[in-house]
């Protein structure tokens, strides 16, 4: 009796077991099709081309490419695709900080003088490697100098001689103050590997974390190096796309020179998950809440952000995003719940956030958004069909509709995009829209500044550059305008 009862129970838990994992298999089935035809929608749409992975319970349920890798070969995206990572680099040099850490070789509480003898002591004496890690330096970011996209970025440096252009620049601030994104910092923090490893950031990378973790697909993007299946990077021009500008990797280095596939990277979120490469105390500390960043906080090389879903508790969400020249890319990781979102876009920025918001909704069975049509692609096609008087009626017709969005940066563009055709009317016009619509953006008067120059109406160009600088007192491109409108 005992014997019969005993083989019962064991062969109703079977059957239990086989039917929840059914049940799991077709769940998350139905998510991968969710997710399916949410990104083809954007895509559709233009606002997403690129590569996807999507992890549940530490699995993937989806992974797929948009769009093309390669616009003049038609080479498609796939989920082997390498792609530039932008600032998401940040996280693997703080890896590789933290490990240094491990092994006794750093110290995250000392001045940074300790490892870089020859830096300033008037500066580096006050600066640690963590305001290093968590942009709380006060080290002027070297993306925002003057000229940098169009004469810096473009030139070779080493990595010594690069800290050249801003080891000597005042603080911002006190060390330890304050959040400020710089890209400086991160830059500084692969020159201290090197000097304390005597090798290069990018040995220690393949050494330390790549090889161990088998990413084949990964690595510093050396513009020199014949690799196979990597993205090109674009630049979307309202509904068109150009090559993006020419950046030399050296330059970005640490902080931002690093290309992945979202398989690598989805290697990599196991790795952390698994304590692969440090103990768990120490991996603890890239994620810990350092100091206040916006509306979350900021580790080393991740940040952390609750996303609120109606009656259900918010989600911690561990994450960072990147962008360089043609490449805008994200990655979102939930531990509570073993989630993941990559998205790695080739076609300059995008919003990425929104994407992996509406993911991360469908993978916790809460309502998600489908995306709209971008109404500054509307007004452009409008204006070329109709010309510009009721192109703009047009707009203010579909300004509500819930069929488009409008967004600052795709009007910044578009505006941009007559201006560089020539269109000095249309310009105008599109960049006084995005005035009326965003005035609390400091950009958006820069732009409009920038299209009265070009048309040679000083008065009105040095009214919006004050205005911008007077918004962004950081704006140096302002200032160096308002100069220029001076000079002449």
């Amino acid at each position: 009796m005992f014997r019969k009862s005993s083989f019962l129970l064991r062969t109703l838990f079977v059957f239990y077991f086989i039917g929840l994992i059914s049940s799991n298999q077709v769940n998350a089935q139905s998510k991968a099709a969710q997710i399916e035809d949410l990104m083809s929608l954007y895509t559709e749409y233009g606002q997403f081309n690129g590569s996807l992975l999507v992890a549940e319970d530490g699995e993937v349920i989806y992974k797929n490419g948009f769009g093309k890798a390669n616009m003049e070969w038609d080479i498609p995206n796939t989920p082997t695709t390498k792609h530039r990572l932008g600032s998401i680099t940040k996280q693997f040099t703080a890896m590789l900080i933290l490990q240094l850490v491990e092994k006794g070789n750093l110290k995250l509480d000392v001045p940074i003088t300790t490892y870089l003898p020859n830096y300033p002591k008037a500066t580096g004496d006050k600066i640690t490697l963590h305001h290093l890690l968590t942009h709380s330096s006060g080290i002027p970011n070297y993306t925002s100098f003057p000229k940098f996209f169009e004469e810096t970025s473009r030139n070779p440096y080493t990595p010594n001689d690069f800290i050249s252009l801003f080891k000597d620049m005042e603080l911002e601030f006190v060390p330890g103050e304050k959040f400020a994104y710089s890209n400086s910092g991160y830059f500084l923090l692969g020159v201290i590997i090197e000097k304390v490893t005597g090798k290069s950031y990018e040995e220690n990378l393949q050494e330390k974390i790549f090889q161990p973790l088998n990413m084949k697909d990964t690595g510093f993007d050396n513009h020199d190096v014949i690799l196979k299946n990597r993205a090109s990077g674009y630049e979307k021009r309202g509904n068109s796309y150009s090559n993006a500008p020419y950046l030399d990797m050296s330059i970005p280095y640490a902080a931002g020179s690093l290309y992945s596939t979202v398989e690598d990277l989805y290697l990599w979120d196991r790795a952390l998950a698994e304590n692969k490469l440090l103990s768990k105390e120490n991996k603890d500390l890239l994620f810990a809440p350092h100091i206040k960043s916006g509306s979350g906080t900021y580790g080393y090389g991740w940040g952390t952000n609750k996303m609120a879903n109606g009656s259900r508790d918010s989600l911690v969400v561990i994450g960072h995003g990147g962008g360089i020249n043609g490449f805008n890319t994200l990655i979102n990781r939930i531990p509570a719940n073993q989630e993941l979102v990559v998205l790695l876009n080739n076609t300059g920025r995008t919003n990425l956030g929104e994407m992996s918001r509406n993911i991360i909704n469908i993978l916790n069975d809460l309502p998600y958004d489908l995306p709209q049509k971008t109404l500054a692609n509307f007004l452009m096609d409008e204006i070329n069909k109709n010309g510009l008087e009721n192109g703009l009626k047009s707009f203010e017709k579909q300004k509500g509709s819930k069929e488009y969005i409008l967004r600052e940066n795709d009007m910044n563009a578009l505006g941009y995009q007559f201006l560089q055709a020539g269109q000095m009317n249309e310009a105008i016009a599109v960049f006084k829209l995005n005035v009326a619509e965003f005035p609390e953006s400091s950009n958006v008067y820069d732009s409009l500044g920038e299209a009265y120059m070009e048309t040679g109406n000083k008065e009105l160009a040095i009214l919006n550059y004050k205005k911008s600088i007077e918004m962004d007192p950081n704006n140096e491109n302002g200032k160096d305008m308002l100069k220029k409108t001076q000079e002449n």
